[in-house]
Parts: structure tokens; C-alpha cells; sequence
């Protein structure tokens, strides 16, 4: 199948902060992992390739956050998902991480994915 392809676009690279997560508390995998596994196979039945998405940063590529956000669009079961269980998820993960490394991951995620001058973003 011949998909357009949009270019990714992120402001704190969760990636990063869920792997200092998980070295920090094991448990964390416990109340990640089945929202994590829900996403993708609300994405999988809303038909969302996250493969479509350019990066700018390997390990970008894939992340749960073209999804999410292409579920947000399209879903309004997601987005009722999302607003019980997410602010609820950010509260847990900002008592794990610092301050300083949700600085680092947002400075991350803008060089990661942030187009370069004279790239067009495709939305």
C-alpha cells in the first residue's frame, strides 16, 4: 500500500523518559505495558502504520507518539481512553524523572524531529 508519508512531529521524547522509568521502578512496566499494547491494536483496527511517519532519528522511528496522536484524530473512544487514563499516566512519570531530564528529553524530541529548513511538514 502506497501511503503518504507525514513527517513527524514531537515535543518530549517519551522514549526517553520511560526508559529511565524502567530502570528506576520495575513495576512502571505493569501500568505502561497494557496501555501500550491497548494503543496498538486500537491503531492496528483504525488501520495506522506508524512506519508512515519520517524521522530524523532512528530511534523515533515507530514511537507510540504518531500513533497516539493519529489516534486522537481519529478515535472518539481513544480520546475518552486518553483523557481518564493519561493525566493520571503524566503524574506517575513526572515523580519518576526530574525535571532536568524532562528538559533533555523536550530538547531531544525537537532535534529529532523537528523538520531542518526547506523540509516540508506534511499534516
Amino acid at each position: 500500500m502506497n501511503q503518504k508519508k507525514i513527517y513527524a512531529l514531537c515535543n518530549t521524547c517519551t522514549i526517553m523518559l520511560v526508559k529511565k522509568a524502567y530502570e528506576r521502578a520495575g513495576w512502571f512496566r505493569l501500568v505502561r505495558e497494557p496501555l501500550r499494547w491497548g494503543m496498538l491494536v486500537m491503531a492496528k483496527l483504525y488501520r495506522i502504520d506508524p512506519e508512515q511517519y519520517l524521522v530524523r532519528s532512528e530511534q523515533c522511528r515507530g514511537c507510540l507518539r504518531f500513533m497516539k496522536t493519529a489516534l486522537k484524530d481519529r478515535s472518539a473512544l481513544f480520546n475518552r481512553l486518553n483523557n481518564a487514563v493519561n493525566p493520571l499516566f503524566d503524574r506517575i512519570m513526572e515523580r519518576m524523572v526530574t525535571g532536568d531530564e524532562i528538559g533533555e528529553a523536550k530538547r531531544y524530541a525537537r532535534e529529532s524531529t523537528h523538520p531542518k529548513d526547506g523540509i516540508e511538514v506534511v499534516r
